[in-house]
């Protein structure tokens, strides 16, 4: 299951980051995204995703909740 079909105000472990663009791994790990990691989704508002990882808020677009395994 990807963060895109997750619940919000869940906490989910993140298993993996599945992509082929090395430049989106490289962003998703200084948001603090990789495997291990507990990630919240907060809320859906049209295609962004807010999502509360490491005390911090994020706005994610649907490709980016999509790559996130949890």
């Amino acid at each position: 299951m990807n963060l895109a079909e997750a619940e919000t105000n869940t906490e989910y472990v993140i298993k993996e980051i599945k992509t082929d663009d090395e430049e989106l791994k490289k962003f998703l790990f200084t948001l603090g995204c990789y495997e291990g990691e507990t990630v919240t989704l907060i809320s859906i508002l049209a295609e962004n995703y807010v999502i509360n990882v490491k005390d911090s808020r994020y706005s994610i677009d649907k490709n980016l909740a999509e790559a996130i395994i949890i």
